[in-house]
């Protein structure tokens, strides 16, 4: 989920995530109840679209609230309360939502659907963030802007294989928050993000001659995996690194560049 909002930390209130549950977006007068009662409902086994008719029966104020729900199944649903503050609105489609209020116009729905239809090749993050800075380039909210988030989820699919948390990064008080979004997410990718084992380049003696002087250089001194793992770790690159016969091409960047 990816979400900008003139709204001070938005991503706090209205992105939630489950893996091989679903999402969920909670916007306008935002309930942050959806989030928790929507993925129980999603876990339960409800499909997107009965999810969210149980959420605005059960709602005292359905009119004035938005939301957004994916399942993990692919089914979509968005709903636009007749209290909304205009334009509002929302498009589904297959394995999205899309949906805003308070905006300029239609044009920025349109627009973010449109976005994350046309990128379906690229990593989900990045076809999330291309599809809220186009609805930004299309109007965006008619107050400005504020606050961006951007919450991918996948099994296993975080830190070490330890969390479910691929990506969760938030910035919430900025006058371009989408691009520095973007620029957050840059940064998760170089300390996060992995490099496929067959671009890996081999350690022969030129290049571990090379490693060891500028691992000396930057006060690690030593047997060379055991300099490159400290330096690694301390750098926040250990989850790209894999002993020393191999060295990640982002890691002997980021090498180069400190030292």
């Amino acid at each position: 989920m990816a979400v900008q909002s003139k709204f001070l930390a938005v991503g706090s209130l209205v992105a939630w995530a489950e893996a091989d549950v679903g999402a969920i977006a909670t916007q306008a007068l935002i309930n942050p109840e959806y989030g928790p009662d929507g993925l129980a409902l999603l876990r339960s086994g409800c499909s997107a679209s009965e999810a969210l008719k149980r959420l605005t029966a059960a709602d005292a104020l359905p009119e004035r609230r938005q939301a957004g729900i994916v399942d993990a199944h692919g089914g979509s649903a968005s709903h636009t309360g007749s209290g909304c503050q205009p334009f509002a609105g929302g498009r589904t489609g297959s394995s999205h939502a899309a949906q805003g209020n308070m905006l300029v116009s239609e044009t920025t729905v349109e627009a973010m659907a449109s976005t994350f239809e046309r990128s379906s090749g690229d990593a989900l993050a990045e076809r999330l963030l291309a599809a809220i800075a186009a609805a930004q380039a299309a109007g965006g909210d008619r107050r400005g802007q504020q606050s961006a988030a951007l919450l991918v989820v996948e099994r296993r699919g975080g830190y070490g294989g330890l969390t479910d948390t691929v990506v969760d990064l938030r910035v919430d008080d900025h006058d371009r928050p989408i691009q520095e979004l973007a620029r957050l997410y840059e940064l998760h990718r170089m300390y996060f993000g992995m490099t496929p084992a067959d671009e890996w380049l081999l350690v022969d003696g030129q290049l571990a001659a090379e490693l060891r002087d500028r691992l000396a250089g930057a006060g690690y001194a030593g047997e060379l995996a055991t300099a490159f793992e400290r330096w690694a770790g301390t750098e926040n690159l250990e989850n790209r690194f894999d002993g020393i016969e191999r060295i990640d091409p982002v890691v002997l960047a980021h090498l180069r560049a400190r030292t």
